[in-house]
């Protein structure tokens, strides 16, 4: 991590700053006429599609579910993408920064959330579950990516999975009890002061709109990941489909072929919060990471040689 990416973390809180997020200041250009000329987060999607083989995570899973804190609960190829993201943003930190009322931000935390199915049936809802990630100043600011992850998920899903809520689906079924008019009234207000930056704490409290990755396990159900698009509202800037495994043939140095087991992910990223080369080098981070997962047993401040693999 370069000495830049480290002080972005070490900030104090300034006049003008976020409860949630820093401004970034000292920008000149296109960075700072980019919210004016596309003001919507829709409008500046840029979506991007990678194959991963799973060749090494699975022999690396293998190893890491032969001794289990909980035998019930194995570690999962989903896991290990929710820990490489973790790993990626925390030596990537533009990757965590957002744009609301036109201006650009630090988001203050990391952080991840997905829909949890509480059952496979139609009628089943679903639950949302919401992980944040030690930084800076934490005592456990060097964690472990993949058993934070596992860890964490254990205590997150498991309730989720047994029927229980989360604060966020709770909101909204109070929410939705409500009026029509009272809803589309409270809504409105919600969008001006998310806006400004005054949205109350315990509204943004594990809201999926509001964290640094949102992924959507499509091939949990037996669906193929594919673009999915970002939200006005909020403060989240990247949405991530991972699909089923699927066999894909898979070339090796000499140009001998294998049929491999493999996934794809659709990354849909807000393109105002950094440029096509800084995008470019986290994904290669990214995918350095998911093919060598090892990596992920070393703690998360740990800088990866990635460059020129």
């Amino acid at each position: 991590m370069s000495k830049n990416e480290e002080t972005s973390k070490k900030r104090k809180n300034r006049l003008g700053d976020r409860k949630d997020a820093w401004l970034v200041r000292g920008l000149t250009g296109l960075p700072i006429l980019m919210p004016f000329m596309y003001p919507n987060k829709c409008d500046n999607e840029a979506f991007i599609r990678e194959t991963i083989d799973l060749t090494a995570i699975n022999e690396y899973l293998e190893k890491k579910n032969q001794n289990l804190p909980y035998p019930e609960f194995q570690y999962k190829v989903f896991h290990v993408i929710v820990a490489a993201f973790a790993k990626t943003v925390t030596h990537r930190p533009k990757l965590n920064r957002f744009v609301q009322g036109q201006r650009l931000w630090d988001r203050k935390e990391l952080s991840q959330a997905f829909m949890v199915k509480k059952q496979f049936t139609d009628e089943s809802k679903e639950g949302i579950a919401y992980l944040t990630f030690p930084q800076e100043g934490d005592p456990n600011a060097d964690y472990i990516p993949i058993d934070y992850v596992y860890h964490k998920l254990y205590k997150i899903i498991n309730p989720i999975k047994k029927g229980g809520g989360d604060s966020a689906s709770d909101a909204i079924d109070i929410l939705t009890k409500f009026p029509h008019f009272i809803v589309r009234a409270f809504m409105a207000l919600l969008s001006w002061l998310d806006f400004h930056g005054w949205v109350p704490a315990s509204l943004m409290k594990g809201d999926p709109s509001y964290c640094t990755v949102f992924l959507s396990n499509l091939g949990s159900i037996k669906l193929n990941a594919g673009y999915h698009h970002l939200a006005n509202r909020g403060s989240n800037s990247i949405f991530v489909t991972v699909g089923e495994y699927h066999k894909t043939p898979c070339y090796d140095e000499n140009g001998n072929m294998e049929m491999h087991m493999t996934l794809d992910l659709g990354i849909t990223l807000d393109e105002r919060i950094a440029d096509g080369y800084y995008y470019s080098k986290s994904i290669k981070l990214l995918k350095h990471l998911l093919a060598h997962p090892e990596l992920l047993d070393a703690p998360v401040t740990d800088v990866v040689d990635y460059e020129g693999k």
